[in-house]
């Protein structure tokens, strides 16, 4: 296994210079990436409307082709899935990712070409393995297996007798990986890609608790739930107990900070690692190229085009819209993409906020349909996470869940307020002090929230309701949305989310 290990920690490491190819020449690598992107769709019937014959500059781009939302890509998308070809993309398309975002009803089915497999995907994994082996070269992460969580394929639901299929992004990946990759990962592909949740856990939890497994990629909460079932069925404290040699764990999807200190219990080791990635349905974004950063490495050479808007004019009837070469550090941006799946100038539905622009870094500061605005006080994920994580540390608690919408005027006598309902693994060592400071730090981080909450003058004291443990996995499950890519919304400006949960018999507010 030492031989094994040395050299596949080689072969990744060889992708370096590639990578610094493209943080050294950024505005370069993105400029080749938008013409091979047009002469692709250049015969397509998207291409064909949108006149790609005569793009010649990233100004025409940007005059004959409106931004897009889900809604205005669909009917392409929607031919797609009966099986034409040749409509978003020039090489067929077998595969589908299905995304919700939120817990709505509605799905996305976002296109999964063989290009962005190979050269999104599949090279978001291989570079969050090379920037790991370089930052870590005693690392003996080959001589053991990869614990992957991922999700669930189904049958193309507008053509369910053809070979096309849909399902979690991370279903798709793990169904088309070349053997070798089958071989370094567990548990089986046919346990990994079990559609009901709770015996999926199960069984992953029997099958992978007796390998060697020296990384996890996955998300926090599934990851946290296979771990306490196989603390639970090995009656082991943590699961170094069950595997000394786990190293690290490759992480996304959610925010990991309100997660941090029950994973420090759970893998009560100094030596152990996290490192975080934004990869979703619609393409492999960043990577955490820095040991001890909390900023993301934007990823450049990965067939997708970026374009940014700035928030101050999402709302606008004809925003302004920029590419990377114009984004500025500290300010927040939705992100729009245009890709080797297909998706032309999509608006993904992420901001996030620049730290650097050599290289491009930053972080993901939430979602710009997951903010509470009800009042003027423009409070986005970001602050949210801060604030719960500040909570939580400063009153030994841990964070299972949760989600916050506004109380509007009509319903509280004449002033607003903020609704939080909040699951805890481990409960605060006092939950009057916990409300209190969590109000305190997100006035501290946020000056409109704090100017709305002046003397209770717009906003009154936050509604704080603490959740009995599984709530959220209940709503989920109520919704047909556990497991998978769906995530719990943090905020909504919209009492929708919400109502539905305080509808699941939940005590009084504390």
């Amino acid at each position: 296994m030492a031989v094994l290990n040395s050299f596949m920690s080689w072969l990744f490491k060889t992708r370096k210079a590639q990578i610094d190819h493209f943080k050294n020449n950024p505005i370069e690598v993105q400029n080749s990436i938008f013409k091979d992107l047009i002469e692709a769709g250049l015969r397509t019937e998207f291409g064909r409307a949108f006149n790609f014959k005569n793009i010649k500059s990233y100004a025409d781009f940007a005059s004959n082709v409106p931004v897009h939302d889900y809604e205005s890509l669909k009917p392409y998308i929607e031919k797609t899935m009966r099986g034409q070809q040749n409509v978003l993309w020039n090489t067929d398309i077998e595969w589908f990712s299905k995304s919700s975002g939120t817990t709505s009803s509605r799905s996305k089915y976002i296109p999964v070409t063989e290009e962005s497999l190979e050269e999104c995907h599949y090279k978001g994994g291989k570079d969050l393995l090379s920037l790991y082996l370089i930052n870590n070269p005693d690392s003996n992460l080959f001589s053991g297996k990869s614990l992957t969580i991922g999700g669930t394929l189904e049958k193309n639901p507008l053509n369910p007798t053809g070979k096309t299929r849909a399902g979690d992004i991370s279903a798709v990946i793990m169904h088309n990986l070349p053997i070798w990759a089958q071989l370094v990962r567990t548990p089986s592909l046919e346990t990994a890609l079990m559609s009901e949740w709770e015996e999926k856990i199960e069984k992953m939890a029997r099958e992978t608790m007796n390998e060697n497994v020296t990384c996890i990629a996955g998300v926090p909460t599934w990851t946290i739930v296979l771990i306490q079932k196989i603390l639970e069925i090995k009656k082991a404290k943590n699961i170094l107990e069950v595997w000394p040699n786990l190293e690290v764990f490759f992480h996304g999807a959610v925010a990991f900070g309100p997660y941090r200190s029950l994973f420090q219990e759970l893998i009560p080791s100094d030596k152990m690692r996290y490192m975080e990635t934004y990869n979703a349905s619609e393409g492999f974004f960043g990577i955490q190229d820095q040991a001890d950063s909390d900023e993301l490495l934007l990823l450049l050479d990965y067939g997708i085009f970026y374009e940014f808007i700035p928030m101050e004019e999402w709302d606008r009837a004809s925003p302004k819209v920029v590419p990377l070469s114009e984004v500025e550090t500290g300010k927040n941006y939705a992100i729009v993409i245009s890709t080797n799946g297909g998706l032309w100038r999509y608006k993904i539905g992420d901001t996030i906020k620049f730290t650097s622009t050599r290289p491009f870094r930053f972080r993901i500061t939430g979602r710009t349909k997951h903010f509470i605005n009800a009042f003027g006080e423009e409070v986005i994920v970001e602050n949210a996470e801060k604030a719960i994580q500040y909570a939580a540390e400063q009153t030994d608690a841990r964070i299972a869940n949760f989600t916050a919408a506004p109380v509007y005027f009509e319903s509280s006598g004449g002033k607003g307020a903020h609704e939080w309902i909040i699951e805890f693994q481990k409960e605060p060592s006092d939950m009057k002090r916990f409300d209190q400071l969590l109000d305190e730090k997100l006035r501290e981080i946020n000056s409109d929230y704090d100017a709305k909450r002046y003397k209770g003058l717009a906003l009154m004291e936050p509604v704080i309701h603490h959740a009995p443990a599984g709530l959220f996995e209940q709503w989920m499950r109520k919704k047909g949305k556990l497991g998978g890519q769906h995530k719990v919304p943090r905020l909504s400006n919209s009492r929708e989310y919400l109502e539905e949960i305080l509808s699941l018999n939940l005590p009084s507010e504390v």
